[in-house]
């Protein structure tokens, strides 16, 4: 790809992450007065978040065009607050103007393996399920119980010749992940807003951007939701997940940046004592200590 069609394609990156946000605020909701009912738009105009954000409508529309290219941090601030974007967004905007800048921000390199001294961290991990991922959603590594937890991914076909595990690819490529993700439409909103974010973080990322091309053609879910230009920071939350061997599961996890390790991620999942779920991951530690494994779909 040349420097041109990249810049295009940045520019088309900026015009829908800011089309879209200010699509989905209403004049009401912005606090702006409505005069009749013949709207062409649901959101905002052009007009009137240049109002909202105190620049002219010329300059406002430059930005929306793709032009980022010199946006002041008093601009960017002002144009969040006039599109009402949340954290994830807001540093989203950012990460955009910055690939936008004529320095051409290079995307930082990202650790391509799990040192020993993290893999010995996941191997002490014997009663919580964890595992290591890049932000393009590979597992680099995962301790006993995480692979263990984690089994229809690796025993998927689609990793069978290719690997690393990657959740995302799982998700939109796999049936089964319908019935491992009992909260499916979620996680996979979820996952195509973290990468998302990503692109905006690594514009200059092959990997990633091979990866994002080829869910979007393969998969029309992906696709649609692609089109909204969500974006979502990944730090904590709960998983919804249906194993082959221990069932429902609601699973508390935690997501930790690795310092040291540029672009790699400690996922864990702590349940609560006493709970089902630590019952549940006991008995599934149990049946790995036998050696005898996790039944696979095929059992």
């Amino acid at each position: 790809m040349t420097e041109s069609d990249k810049k295009k394609d940045l520019a088309g990156e900026v015009r829908e992450f800011l089309s879209t946000r200010r699509g989905r605020i209403t004049p009401e909701q912005a606090g702006l007065p409505v005069y009749g009912g013949n709207r062409r738009v649901a959101g905002l105009r052009r007009e009137e978040v240049a109002l909202l954000a105190g620049m002219s409508v010329d300059y406002y529309v430059r930005l929306e065009r793709g032009n980022l290219s010199g946006a002041s941090d008093s601009v960017l601030e002002a144009l969040a607050r006039a599109l009402q974007l949340d954290e994830a967004e807001r540093a989203h905007l950012y990460d955009l103007a910055r690939a936008a800048a004529p320095s051409g921000r290079r995307s930082a390199v990202t650790a391509s393996r799990v040192r020993p001294t993290i893999l010995r961290l996941l191997d002490s991990m014997t009663d919580v399920p964890a595992y290591v991922r890049n932000a393009r959603f590979d597992i680099l590594a995962a301790n006993t119980l995480g692979r263990a937890l984690y089994a229809p991914l690796f025993d998927s076909p689609l990793f069978a010749r290719r690997g690393p595990v990657n959740t995302a690819r799982f998700m939109f490529l796999d049936p089964a992940s319908r019935e491992f993700w009992t909260d499916w439409d979620k996680g996979a909103d979820d996952a195509v807003a973290f990468l998302r974010a990503e692109t905006g973080r690594a514009p200059h990322d092959r990997v990633l951007t091979d990866l994002v091309g080829e869910l979007t053609t393969r998969s029309d879910d992906f696709a649609r939701r692609w089109a909204r230009h969500d974006v979502k920071f990944h730090r904590s939350g709960v998983k919804y997940l249906h194993h082959p061997l221990v069932g429902d599961l609601a699973l508390p996890y935690e997501a930790m940046d690795l310092p040291s390790d540029p672009g790699l991620r400690l996922n864990f999942y702590t349940p609560e004592p006493d709970s089902r779920e630590r019952e549940a991951l006991a008995l599934l530690a149990g049946w790995v200590g036998t050696g005898t494994g996790v039944p696979s779909r095929n059992d």
